[in-house]
């Protein structure tokens, strides 16, 4: 009498390498070895069910009268052998999916799911609805068949640019290739994205001891203390000298902070570096604080001509180009980067992070706190307006002009 432990044992040995079909013959041949009441014994002993024990009988006995082994093909089952696709049992349902999926291109605007989310989950109830019989993981499975896949939005798509949009980018770049020749400085100017003070999470990540990350507010609302709330910085990118000058301003960003701005890197950097400059150029975007239709931008660059004695260029960027400006990927890019998962927690922590960036090539900034006051909403007036020496360039100047000193 063969004992079930007997069975388990030999099965459990040959189990890893067995398949599906070899698995119920070697059932069968363990069954027909013990004899009357060996599908019983094989079954309990094994796991494997009683209608595969006996199919693999089945399959030895045809065997031994046709002389030939029973796996001579690579096929598990027999052909048709197995459960049918969905697609098969529902022959609606890929086009149903598909209709739910992208309404918009399969002409059907009235789709239950146009305005919601179309998680795999929400697109198997919607189908379950529908009267089809779909898990969602077929749906997702189906998903992938029919070529589609999770993807996010993708910044492609311009708008309308303008017809000179190439031919300002060639102006640009000829003149402030002018000026470095000549030895006047060329500079890029922008305000970085503001700033919480505090607390507050800041993006990117930093390497801390597992488990224990820096902890911040969760809330990120302005606490109302003297030295948090936002800060705006205004940064100067020197192209010839690779060298930024960031004013972090406590107050609005108009553009007498811009120009403040400009005139701070001008002391601090600008004369020290070039003493006989008599011009400086100046690339800036089109809107913001330093906005090319902006008249306190020009008022305030004026003054500032009057004040050193320069002849200020000013050549802005067409609309919606301004990441192409030097300053957004020489100087604000790598700000971003060195203080990356460090929560900006009071205004020196912010001044000394900006004074410590640097870069492979060599990028040297310096950076000052700005507690001026620059209230918003100064107008200048039409006789302010034609007090300026300004001089538009013969090509669009609206976008190309030059302040002079009136002195």
């Amino acid at each position: 009498m063969v004992s079930n432990s007997d069975i388990q044992q030999r099965f459990r040995a040959l189990s890893p390498f067995l398949d599906e079909r070899l698995r119920r013959l070697v059932a069968a041949a363990e069954s027909e070895a013990i004899g009357y009441g060996g599908v019983s014994a094989v079954a309990r002993a094994t796991g494997v069910s009683r209608r595969a024990i006996t199919e693999g009988i089945k399959e030895l006995s045809e065997a031994k009268k046709t002389h030939k082994p029973p796996c001579t093909s690579t096929r598990i089952r027999r052909v048709g052998g197995g459960r049918k696709r969905s697609t098969e049992q529902d022959r609606s349902l890929l086009e149903d999916l598909d209709r739910l999926v992208d309404p918009a291109t399969r002409g059907d605007p009235e789709s239950p799911l146009r305005w919601t989310c179309k998680s795999v989950r929400k697109l198997a109830e919607e189908l379950q609805r529908e009267g089809h019989a779909v898990s969602y993981q077929t749906v997702a499975d189906l998903l992938h068949g029919l070529n589609y896949s999770l993807q996010a939005n993708q910044k492609t798509l311009e708008g309308k640019q303008h017809e000179d949009r190439n031919a300002q980018f060639e102006f640009i770049n000829h003149k402030a290739k002018r000026y470095l020749k000549q030895g006047q400085p060329v500079i890029s100017v922008d305000t970085k994205k503001k700033e919480l003070v505090g607390d507050f999470k800041n993006g990117g990540r930093e390497w801390q001891v597992k488990g224990e990350p820096e902890a911040v507010n969760v809330h990120d609302f302005k606490i109302n203390q003297p030295d948090k709330g936002k800060v705006a910085p205004y940064g100067v990118y020197d192209l010839g000298r690779n060298e930024g000058w960031v004013n972090v301003g406590v107050d609005h960003d108009t553009s007498a902070f811009a120009v403040e701005s400009i005139r701070r890197w001008w002391q601090m950097m600008g004369h020290p570096s070039y003493p006989r400059a008599k011009r400086l150029l100046i690339t800036a975007d089109s809107g913001g604080s330093n906005g090319a239709r902006v008249r306190l931008w020009k008022w305030e660059l004026q003054r500032l001509a009057d004040e050193t004695g320069l002849a200020i260029s000013v050549c802005h960027f067409p609309p919606g180009t301004s990441k192409w400006n030097k300053i957004e990927h020489r100087l604000f890019s790598c700000i971003s980067q060195n203080w990356r998962g460090k929560p900006l927690t009071s205004h020196e922590v912010i001044i000394n992070l900006i004074a410590a960036t640097t870069s492979k090539t060599g990028l040297e900034v310096k950076s000052a706190l700005d507690r001026n006051a620059y209230p918003d909403g100064i107008k200048i007036s039409d006789q302010q307006m034609a007090e300026l020496r300004l001089k538009r360039d013969k090509f669009h100047g609206d976008w190309n002009y030059t302040l002079s000193p009136r002195t």
